[in-house]
């Protein structure tokens, strides 16, 4: 596909969260939001009107067949991603897919065995990947301060009871199932930053059941700690928890090194995370935030161009300008600019470990081999 060629972009899930990608695809040359789609008929109209789209579909197989696009957004809740993927990707249209990928091993083999089969780009859309210091720390990983990466950790912590109920898909694949549900946003950045590895293999424990529904029915167990092992020998840790009574902490993240290490603060997507590197400092202490060692002069120096000067479409989109970034890159793969950064082996090394973790807690802790997709005919 040229550079110039129009991409026509349907979404499904419009009246919802696949409606956020709106600022990015208006920001791109040669991007247009051509279809929505969405089983809401009283808001699909406004949907389409904000989103300016020319066509709206109640029926996702309709649009697929009837509209003209070349590429969709699926922002459906996460058990329709695999079935509505694969059925684009056998029409040859480009997939970007919320996350997780998949909810069930057996999908996520359904999957990937339709994207070898297809002649399109499939991107999962994992945000965190893209957002600043994300991005800052995957580069002076790549770069080498790190030295040797032996440990990381990764934290998700949201409190979804309300919106459980307003959006009742989560009461059960979110919040209904022991393990690591929802853990692409914790794993996702990490696995970028040790790059050339993946999870080899995953234990999994719960802290119990201390919450229940309007229902007076249990949610799965509040806090899930997952361990991984990387093929390199590194060890991860994965805090997932969204059911407990407790403010918003967003993702946290550490990083360690055999020369360097970091932590991001407890405040979200703001972050002035403590870092330190012996190639900066013979002392072994968090660099002083009035030196030029701080994770702010460290992005003067490192920061890759997207986030040097960032356009006013990434500042307004969500996620700390991760939904701007990813839009990017998927549309630069489609015309052949770049390698998809979150193909569909990527994204299963980001989704498969928390599937293993769900079969792991229910065996107390296994620890349990998660497969690798890339072996997979």
């Amino acid at each position: 596909m040229s550079n110039t060629e129009i991409i026509n972009i349907g979404i499904v899930g419009a009246c919802g969260r696949g409606a956020s990608f709106k600022s990015a695809c208006d920001a791109l040359e040669g991007v247009t939001i051509h279809a929505v789609c969405d089983i809401n008929e009283e808001g699909l109209s406004d949907a389409a009107d904000r989103l300016g789209a020319t066509e709206k579909y109640l029926d996702y197989d309709e649009m697929l067949e009837k509209s003209d696009i070349q590429a969709v957004v699926i922002g459906t809740p996460m058990q329709l991603h695999v079935e509505q993927s694969i059925k684009a990707l056998q029409k040859n249209i480009h997939v970007m897919c919320e996350v997780t990928a998949a909810v069930s091993m057996e999908e996520c083999k359904q999957l990937v065995n339709a994207c070898n089969q297809s002649e399109a780009i499939y991107m999962m859309a994992e945000n965190y990947t893209y957002t600043k210091h994300n991005v800052l720390i995957k580069e002076l990983a790549r770069k080498g301060y790190f030295g040797e990466l032996f440990y990381a950790e990764g934290e998700y912590l949201h409190e979804l009871k309300e919106l459980n109920e307003k959006t009742p898909w989560r009461r059960k694949w979110q919040n209904g199932i022991d393990g690591i549900t929802y853990g692409t946003h914790s794993l996702g950045p990490i696995l970028q930053w040790m790059e050339g590895d993946r999870v080899q293999s995953v234990c999994c424990v719960g802290s119990g059941n201390h919450y229940k529904d309007p229902r007076d029915e249990n949610y799965a167990q509040d806090t899930s700690v997952m361990l991984c092992k990387t093929v390199k020998g590194a060890l991860i840790k994965i805090r997932l928890d969204m059911i407990s009574d407790r403010p918003h902490a967003m993702t946290n993240y550490q990083l360690q090194g055999k020369d360097g290490c970091y932590e991001s603060n407890r405040n979200g997507l703001v972050n002035d995370g403590k870092i330190w590197f012996r190639e900066l400092s013979s002392k072994v202490a968090w660099h002083n935030v009035d030196e030029l060692t701080t994770l702010d002069s460290l992005a003067k120096k490192y920061l890759p161009e997207i986030w040097t000067s960032p356009p006013k479409a990434a500042l307004k989109a969500g996620h700390g300008g991760g939904d701007y970034f990813e839009v990017l890159d998927w549309i630069d793969s489609i015309r052949g600019k770049i390698k998809c950064p979150i193909g569909i082996h990527e994204a299963m090394d980001m989704t498969l470990p928390g599937l293993v973790s769900q079969e792991s807690i229910s065996k107390d802790g296994a620890w349990l081999t998660v497969p690798d997709s890339r072996t997979w005919a």
